[in-house]
């Protein structure tokens, strides 16, 4: 086998830590090193064995690694991240900003193309394969309707915006789909949805000691952006069953087209996702694109590159002969 494809994280929060796991799993790459903005001896990694580096210290490293994958948030960390980086190595980012993808990618393609790096940008699976298969099916199907739903699934924004509100000690919020409009959906109904139409929301509360649970449920139902629009339902729990049974990050989701071929044929396209943790997940597409990434760079096609540059054939460690052979 070729030498392995070196890989570094930066950040290990939830995806980082998915990440460390998923590198593991694959036959043609190694972890290098794990940066970090906290003290390097803190860092608890999966593996004892990882090594943890200072993120200060991360240029010093440019030679000892072929793709780094930036495992931030995509409110602060990301904007100011990518394009730095961007400069010194082949990057992998899950950037899900979805109004912002378009000024961010411009940002990174003017630092990695500059410098001969090639940097993949909102990876995942929305934004990422979801996107891959919005494309994919409305040019099968140009004639129809295009609809996402997420869930069920346990929402990182909405579940910190509950937590923010005065008189709750701790909280989770799911996003629910629609069982009523998918079913529409897949009936070739072409049904007009709004955001409300598609999806509900149910919150597990834990109240401060003498907090106003009336008023603490007012609060979320009434929340502008997150719950004002929707169908809220909101359950008062115990620290205790918090943790029993709210304590993983499941997640998913469906894209559905719905459209007409030739004498007016309804067809359906699905694609699906049913994830016990989001963030395992979304760190092993990230991992895949790092070989992706590595390869592109050693093709010279640099800058700054979507799902939609990439080819399946890329994301595999497999050979293109074998692609033919074992699945074509």
């Amino acid at each position: 086998m070729s030498e392995k494809i070196r890989i570094g994280i930066l950040g290990y929060g939830n995806l980082g830590k998915g990440a460390e796991a998923s590198i593991q799993q694959q036959p043609d790459m190694e972890l290098v090193a794990v940066f970090s903005r906290r003290s390097p001896e803190s860092v608890k990694t999966v593996n004892p064995n990882t090594k943890v580096i200072h993120v200060d210290d991360a240029e010093k490293h440019v030679d000892d690694i072929d793709v780094l994958l930036l495992c931030g948030g995509s409110a602060t960390d990301l904007p100011e991240q990518a394009p730095e980086f961007a400069k010194l190595f082949n990057t992998v980012d899950s950037f899900d900003t979805h109004a912002r993808i378009p000024e961010f990618f411009e940002n990174v393609d003017s630092s990695a193309k500059p410098n001969g790096k090639t940097s993949i940008i909102s990876v995942g699976w929305d934004p990422g394969l979801f996107s891959i298969n919005r494309v994919l099916s409305e040019s099968f199907l140009p004639e129809g309707e295009t609809y996402t739903f997420w869930g069920k699934g346990l929402s990182q924004g909405h579940s910190d915006a509950v937590r923010r509100i005065e008189g709750v000690k701790n909280g989770v919020q799911y996003t629910i789909p629609s069982e009523k409009a998918i079913e529409r959906v897949r009936n070739g109904e072409n049904p007009e949805l709004s955001t409300s139409d598609k999806h509900t929301r149910e919150c597990f509360i834990v109240a401060e000691d003498g907090a106003d649970k009336a008023k603490i449920e007012e609060t979320i139902k009434t929340m502008p952006n997150y719950f004002d629009e929707y169908e809220t339902t909101v359950h008062f729990i115990s620290e205790d069953e918090l943790k029993r049974d709210h304590n993983t990050m499941p997640h998913g989701g469906f894209v559905i087209r719905s459209g007409k071929t030739g004498e007016n044929t309804n067809q359906i396209v699905e694609f699906s996702l049913k994830l016990e943790s989001n963030p395992e997940f979304t760190a092993s597409v990230l991992v895949a694109y790092a070989r992706a990434a590595h390869r592109m760079n050693k093709e010279g096609l640099t800058g700054a590159k979507t799902v939609y540059d990439v080819a399946p054939a890329y994301l595999s460690p497999q050979s293109n002969a074998d692609l033919r052979k074992k699945y074509l």
